[in-house]
């Protein structure tokens, strides 16, 4: 799976190690990462990531920050991004399966490696489940484009 793995610079090392699991796994990682001991603002790297999740060039996306909350917020302004703050292996699967979130926002801080790499394991492991979930996601995408999405039938 092609994917991006971006960070601030106190995600740095988190997404350092995970990028290296993913690609002895087989992945394809693009990592996004500030300059060596810098700091930097989120929002850029999200940008990035996002962006690259977005035109197809990535399949999934992983953002790394101290809480996970700014990196979600960010990437949840680009169209098509749909960014997950997930901190435990139910809310990454209820991402994946309900949400069919196509970017993952995990905090440094607050998680060891170990969740981190279940978390993201079981991200990329989970397929969407469709169905009622995904005319959901049409709302979504609604609201993306500045539609009410009452404007639409309920099933």
């Amino acid at each position: 799976m092609k994917l991006a793995i971006g960070a601030d610079h106190r995600g740095v090392d988190v997404a350092r190690r995970l990028s290296d699991s993913l690609t002895q796994a087989g992945h394809s990682v693009s990592l996004f990462l500030p300059p060596d001991g810098q700091s930097c603002d989120y929002p850029e790297t999200a940008w990035e990531v996002g962006g690259v999740v977005s035109n197809g060039e990535a399949e999934m996306g992983v953002l790394v920050c101290g809480t996970g909350v700014g990196m979600c917020m960010a990437a949840n302004k680009i169209k098509g991004v749909r960014a997950a703050s997930v901190h435990d292996e139910l809310t990454a699967e209820l991402s994946r399966s309900h949400n069919d979130a196509n970017v993952v926002c995990i905090s440094a801080d607050l998680l060891g490696l170990q969740l981190i790499e279940r978390i993201v394991d079981l991200c990329l492991r989970t397929p969407f489940n469709g169905g009622r979930h995904a005319r959901r996601l049409e709302k979504i995408a609604m609201i993306e484009s500045g539609v009410d999405p009452r404007s639409t039938e309920q099933a």
